[in-house]
């Protein structure tokens, strides 16, 4: 059987990856706040408790796929949203904070890799970048930073590794209605739904903001055979956000 590892796989885009994985092997997903866990079944997916910038609770991660098949899929979604405001904030402070997007998705590019080479065996590694990888908006300095780093983490790894049938890629989603959209939309007062709701569709090309699902289709193609022959790619699975490029009110 197929095995995977998603990071960040207890709530919105990694859940949904994570269910959505679970009906082609076992998937082990890895959550920092054990609650985001609940729903773990154990089954056809396991969970890890634990910090996905910590290479020993990926190794774990890693045993636990290798106990159930071959891993064959890497999916590097954990990061961190903070905003730091610029100039008053000290640069190691930024660093940081830079820190908790990157050192996540290196690390189980790192692992994964690793793990892919002992075995001999093909590989594939997804990490989520974002629409603010190429256009940042205001207060995202440290988040959009990190995902643009992730972009390059992607491409040169893929050049390296490829040789050894590795193959990476990333997706960069724009806005999704996942937990904390939903959450304040049900928390704020009718005008700023639709104001917020106005926004959003005037952002985004579509219409619309995108669902978790629709995220975990674009990961699952490719992990799959059929995107076999892609590699350092960065997929926009933004509604066209990127492409219009209008910024959001402050």
């Amino acid at each position: 059987m197929d095995a995977y590892v998603v990071t960040g796989g207890g709530r919105g885009i990694g859940r949904a990856i994570a269910e959505r994985l679970a009906a082609a092997g076992t998937v082990v997903a890895v959550e920092l706040d054990p609650a985001g866990l609940d729903w773990v079944d154990g089954s056809r997916v396991r969970g890890v408790v634990g910090d996905a910038g910590d290479e020993a609770v990926l190794a774990e991660a890693a045993d636990l796929a290798e106990s159930a098949g071959r891993l064959v899929g890497w999916v590097n979604n954990a990061a961190v949203f903070r905003d730091v405001p610029i100039p008053a904030t000290p640069a190691p402070e930024v660093l940081a904070t830079i820190e908790g997007s990157l050192r996540p998705a290196l690390a189980g590019c790192l692992v994964a890799v690793r793990r892919f080479l002992a075995a001999g065996t093909a590989g594939a590694i997804v990490n989520l970048s974002s629409h603010q990888a190429v256009r940042p908006v205001p207060g995202s300095l440290a988040y959009a930073t990190a995902k643009a780093a992730i972009e390059g983490l992607t491409r040169s790894l893929a050049v390296e590794h490829g040789p050894a049938e590795i193959r990476v890629n990333a997706v960069a989603p724009g806005t999704v209605a996942t937990g904390r959209y939903t959450e304040l939309l049900e928390t704020a007062d009718a005008e700023t739904v639709a104001r917020l709701e106005r926004e959003m569709a005037e952002l985004h090309p579509l219409g619309r903001v995108a669902r978790p699902d629709e995220m975990a289709t674009a990961v699952e193609f490719l992990l799959s055979d059929a995107a076999s022959f892609l590699t350092g790619a960065t997929l926009p699975m933004d509604g066209g956000r990127t492409i219009l490029g209008r910024e959001p009110q402050p």
